[in-house]
């Protein structure tokens, strides 16, 4: 083995880097070209760790690791001939391409990239290049519908976002929680089918089921709010899917029924929680569009990034920050009768006009904690962190978790948060209602292990419930039990269950256990509990876990050790799960310098947004 080999193993053992990056680095350099080795493994570890590129920039020895264990990085580095000069070294690279010829790594300007990202990024790029809206609508049209959904206010960003994706072939549209993005697009919808001559095809679409839920359920109640009459409803989606659903995903595999050779067959796509959608995902779903096809993302771009590799609604809403241009500033003034003021920018990206970000939050005032919290861990301000907390709100609170009986204390308050749902049980309700009482009620996560994880909460929890005789111990050592929740965690297409689904394991009419999940058009389906794919015991679930669901509810649990993977961005998607209450367990310092740290996603969609690559 050579020196390097045995130095990256080393960095393997110690969490630094997977195996999967050795093999990856040792498949694409031989032992002789130590830095190619090490810029393979690097570049993989990047990808593993969600950034789409790894800019040549970041390759040097100081931030190796992100600087832990700098006498390892040291070590590798003199191993790796102490490279200087990356892009002279990188140049014999077999395994290398310029994107002139197929290689698996690609290295564009200054950025490496695994060939498959890179492709993906620009096909994402080049799609959301400003497009002339399919159909054009006449402007006096567009402005007499509007004003009759919308009224005739000064300033209503709902109404902009509206004029913005009737004149965009793609357009996105994001705001925090209570900004009414699903107001908008019923609304956006119901000026689409009053415009368009025909029937259009609309289909509505979401990253995971307990998300397409939602916005089945928010968009129906939107419907009965709006002035349409019965053979404009009628023409309304009934429901949302899956992405996955959606394309059609082949169970055991990477294929799609949908594609670019056969096109999904619609008029009007929306996508809902669109920051969940990471960068291969939405190249899939560019690709199985058909020409014709206008599509609107909603989503809220302060949120977590996708679990895999990309933020791409967060890059996408950055170009929203130079403002319309003046020619589009002045349009929408015209369709919408708001005032809007344009700002030249030679080097903004144009697809700045077909983003509107909504501003006003309808949720949450003056006098919500949550409101007020979010807003002040989206600045990253920790003082008004603090002054949301000092301030008489009630729908907030804090507890420290600085001791085992503070910890003791926090399980006794969760098993009271979930007691109202399994009285219910207790009562043998309806499935339904059973299923409605959970989701009012959820304990969030930044991690999957330890005490202050996932799987040490759910194992705590556990023992609380039964400790309280809420739920009764399984007989003979199994894990299924009357109450216990359970999310999916691996797509199953012949099942119609997904990643992220949420099911309780209740008694059906023959006394058998089966786990009861809510489906996207409102019915529930009972699946035996060995029939199900891969899943896990729900009581906590991870943030990312959570994003697409709303609780009455939401309490989140911090780690007593600060570690990375506590972020701003992380905490504030945590927050605004909540509606109502909100309970935050946490030392002050470990709350603090996660506020105080943004998420950073490497890629290069933004520069490619504005004409690179």
């Amino acid at each position: 083995m050579s020196p390097i080999s045995a130095l990256l193993e080393q960095a393997v053992t110690l969490r630094l880097l997977r195996a999967l990056d050795i093999q990856f680095a040792r498949l694409l350099a031989d032992d002789d070209r130590p830095a190619h080795m090490l810029a393979a493994a690097c570049l993989s570890a990047e990808a593993g760790d969600g950034h789409v590129c790894l800019p040549l920039s970041q390759l040097t020895q100081e931030r190796l690791f992100n600087g832990r264990h700098p006498e390892l990085a040291h070590a590798i580095w003199q191993a790796a001939g102490a490279p200087l000069d990356w892009s002279t070294l990188l140049a014999d690279w077999h395994a290398l391409s310029a994107s002139e010829r197929p290689a698996p790594v690609v290295l564009s300007g200054d950025r490496l990239y695994l060939h498959r990202l890179w492709h993906n990024e620009g096909h994402v790029a080049r799609f959301f290049q400003p497009q002339v809206a399919p159909q054009q609508f006449a402007p006096q049209q567009i402005r007499a519908v509007l004003d009759e959904l919308f009224g005739t206010h000064a300033e209503d960003w709902q109404k902009i976002a509206a004029a913005v994706a009737l004149t965009q072939k793609t357009a996105v549209i994001s705001g925090g929680p209570g900004t009414g993005k699903t107001t908008t697009v019923a609304k956006l919808l119901a000026a689409l089918i009053r415009l368009s001559d025909g029937s259009l095809r609309i289909q509505l679409a979401a990253p995971t089921g307990k998300a397409a839920a939602r916005l089945t359920e928010s968009l129906g109640k939107a419907l009965r709010d709006l002035a349409v009459d019965d053979a404009e409803r009628q023409r309304f989606p009934a429901e949302a899917t899956t992405l996955h659903r959606l394309l059609g995903a082949q169970p055991e595999t990477q294929r799609l029924r949908y594609h670019a050779g056969n096109p999904l067959h619609l008029d009007v796509l929306v996508v809902d929680e669109a920051s969940m959608v990471d960068l291969g995902m939405m190249a899939n779903l560019i690709a199985a569009l058909p020409p014709q096809a206008r599509v609107v993302f909603l989503g809220d771009r302060d949120q977590l990034a996708s679990v895999e590799a990309g933020a791409v609604l967060g890059d996408i809403c950055r170009c929203a920050e130079a403002g319309y241009s003046p020619v589009r500033a002045t349009q929408l003034t015209v369709l919408t009768g708001c005032d809007i003021a344009g700002k030249d920018d030679a080097v903004a990206p144009p697809v700045r006009d077909a983003i509107c970000l909504l501003r006003k939050s309808y949720r949450f005032d003056a006098h919500s904690g949550i409101g007020q919290l979010a807003a002040a861990v989206n600045a990253g301000d920790t003082e008004a962190v603090e002054a949301a907390f000092r301030g008489a709100f009630s729908d907030i609170s804090r507890q420290p978790l600085n001791d085992a009986e503070a910890y003791q204390s926090m399980l006794a308050q969760i098993a009271e948060g979930y007691r109202p749902f399994l009285q219910l049980i207790a009562q043998r309700a309806e499935p339904a209602a059973i299923i409605a009482a959970f989701a009012r009620y959820q304990l969030l996560c930044a991690l999957r292990e330890g005490p202050f994880g996932v799987q040490g909460l759910n194992q705590r929890i556990e023992q609380k419930l039964m400790q309280m005789q809420l739920i009764r111990r399984p007989p003979g050592g199994s894990r299924w039990y009357q109450g216990r929740p359970v999310m999916v965690t691996r797509n199953d297409s012949a099942l119609g269950l997904f990643n992220g689904d949420i099911g309780i394991t209740l008694l059906d009419d023959e006394g058998l256990l089966k786990v009861f999940f809510p489906l996207p058009d409102g019915t529930i389906k009972a699946v035996q509990p060995s029939r199900l794919p891969a899943h896990d015991t729900a009581w906590a679930m991870t943030v990312h876990k959570s994003q697409g669901s709303e609780f009455e509810h939401t309490a989140l649990v911090m780690p007593a050790q600060f570690l990375p993977v506590l972020t701003r961005e992380l905490i504030y998607t945590a927050i605004t799960r909540a509606r109502s209450q909100l309970t935050l367990y946490s030392e002050d310092g470990v709350f603090h310098r996660a506020v105080q740290l943004r998420t950073q996603r490497r890629s290069g969609l933004l520069d490619r947004l504005g004409g690179e690559g």
